[in-house]
């Protein structure tokens, strides 16, 4: 190793353990790695990899889709042969120019009386999530946090209600439980996929005011998407579309059971709430890293990278990076400013960001107006994961309030 360059670290190998996010204190991990350094370089089954952890460093990399790619996986626990397989096709594994290329035809969705429906979908969602917990008294808050997100991607890419509990019992199971084995959730992934091709065949034969139809008359370069290309979207909307979000709600929900006072402030002041939802996102931090690789020469941190080695941005600890957050650790819903990276930026920008940050502002504003109480009945339990920052239980008793 060149004279000046840091040692191996043991921190970055520490990250990629999944029991460290279902048992342990990833905080205090992160505020190790800040203290010692912005990027750390590990191992992961066997291969070098850096880890960056510096919220100005993944800031700096995500900015730059030139000197970093996405094409060679998004994630260090990635199956090679499936992301070689979707690379180029499906939106969160393709560069410039074609990302934006694909992602355009997915906006075009986003008309006036598009959006106007979602957030119609949104209202009536929520309040009837939220009065069945009241009335069923105990439930499994993961199951509440699940059904809001899963209703408005299946919406906007054309489910009809009637197949909404499908989605939600095979997207649980093929993205969602931490306790599904492999076997399970490759069934669950060939279900939905089965349930896309009958679901292509019918927009192309009925096209409508949706994602779907829009994928299937898709032009890039002059050529139409193929029927692998609107799976893979499809697939990958319907995962980045439910697991933020859903995460983000029971983390943000928990973090106000531990903090009751700003539970009364949002409560008597819902003006605070657009704030709360940017701190429930910072704080949740649902996608713990993204993968880019380096396609040039370059250095970040003390590290020089030649092509072909990976890099882990590691989001959550990004958004407890003490040089940009004061009291990083601290749930504050008056937080401002909050320049988080759970949403990614640069050209991968989170698309669905607007979505998620309505999901949640309507479904916290539902919970503020209708419950009066809530208390766990049951210890929370993580998910074992290192992409996913989540739960897989959250039992609760949720007691009716005074509407306001």
């Amino acid at each position: 190793m060149p004279h000046g360059e840091p040692a191996l670290t043991l921190y970055a190998s520490e990250l990629c353990d999944p029991e460290l996010y279902r048992q342990g204190n990833p905080e205090d991990l992160w505020r190790r790695m800040h203290a010692a350094a912005p990027v750390h370089e590990g191992t992961f089954e066997g291969q070098r990899f850096h880890a960056v952890i510096s919220h100005a460093l993944i800031w700096r990399v995500l900015k730059d889709s030139k000197g970093f790619s996405s094409e060679l996986g998004m994630r260090l626990d990635q199956n090679p042969a499936a992301t070689s397989l979707a690379a180029g096709k499906m939106l969160i594994i393709t560069d410039p120019p074609r990302h934006g290329k694909i992602r355009r035809i997915v906006n075009s969705v986003f008309t006036p009386r598009m959006v106007a429906r979602l957030e119609e979908n949104m209202r009536v969602t929520a309040a009837g999530i939220v009065d069945r917990a009241i009335e069923e008294g105990e439930c499994d808050f993961t199951d509440v946090a699940a059904r809001l997100p899963l209703s408005v991607i299946c919406d906007m890419l054309g489910v009809p209600p009637e197949d909404w509990d499908f989605m939600l019992d095979r997207t649980m199971v093929a993205f969602g439980s931490g306790e599904a084995d492999e076997l399970a959730m490759a069934e669950a992934h060939a279900d939905i996929l089965s349930y896309y091709e009958d679901l292509i065949r019918r927009r192309r034969r009925e096209p409508r005011e949706d994602v779907v139809t829009a994928l299937v008359n898709g032009v890039v370069d002059g050529t139409g998407l193929t029927d692998e290309e609107i799976f893979l979207n499809c697939d990958g909307l319907i995962s980045g579309g439910n697991e933020t979000t859903r995460h983000a709600t029971i983390g943000g929900f928990l973090a106000l059971l531990d903090n009751p006072e700003q539970w009364a402030r949002l409560r008597d002041d819902p003006g605070l709430l657009p704030g709360a939802v940017q701190e429930i996102l910072r704080y949740t931090s649902p996608a713990m890293h993204v993968l880019r690789t380096a396609v040039a020469p370059t250095r970040i941190g003390a590290y020089a990278l030649k092509p072909g080695d990976p890099v882990a941005l590691w989001l959550s600890a990004g958004n407890r990076d003490p040089q940009v957050f004061a009291d990083p650790d601290r749930f504050d819903i008056t937080r401002s400013p909050n320049p988080h990276v759970t949403f990614s930026t640069g050209a991968h920008y989170c698309l669905g960001s607007a979505l998620a940050t309505s999901e949640l502002t309507v479904l916290f504003d539902r919970l503020l107006r209708r419950v009066g109480s809530a208390e766990l009945t049951g210890p929370p339990r993580r998910t074992r994961s290192i992409l996913i920052w989540g739960y897989d239980s959250v039992p609760v008793r949720l007691t009716a309030g005074s509407e306001r």
